[in-house]
């Protein structure tokens, strides 16, 4: 089946996710910064099998995109140029960074790692890539 990468995206780094070859459970890969990322697809589905890529849609409340949006669709439009031959998927990422930063706090994790944002953004992507999966899972 193949991995898909989701891409928490940032102006400066975005987190990183993948999943297993099945596409069941999601894990936390590396924060990679923005400029690089591109490259970093590159080489990494050189690596393993890589079917799709998932990039997080940022939305305000009432639906409506928020101000990093357009970044985020030209990233997508690249990323589509540059691997045509993955699919390609968006998925509201609202909460993501607050349910992230909720989880590190509740893991134990003290006030220096809570701050660490390279950390938040990584796991940002793998709770956006877990709810992904099971949005997917549970249609018919």
């Amino acid at each position: 089946m193949g991995r898909l990468i989701a891409i928490d995206y940032g102006l400066k780094r975005c987190g990183v996710a993948v999943t297993d070859d099945e596409q069941i459970f999601a894990f936390g890969h590396d924060t990679i910064p923005t400029y690089q990322l591109l490259d970093f697809i590159d080489n990494y589905q050189k690596t393993v099998s890589v079917s799709g890529i998932l990039v997080g849609m940022p939305m305000r409340l009432h639906n409506q995109p928020s101000e990093i949006a357009n970044e985020v669709n030209l990233f997508i439009s690249q990323c589509k140029a540059r691997f045509p031959q993955l699919k390609h998927h968006t998925y509201d990422e609202r909460f993501t960074s607050k349910i992230a930063a909720q989880s590190i706090s509740d893991s134990g994790l003290g006030r220096k790692a809570r701050s660490n944002k390279a950390l938040v953004d990584k796991v940002s992507a793998t709770i956006l890539l877990q709810s992904f999966l099971t949005a997917q899972n549970n249609m018919p």
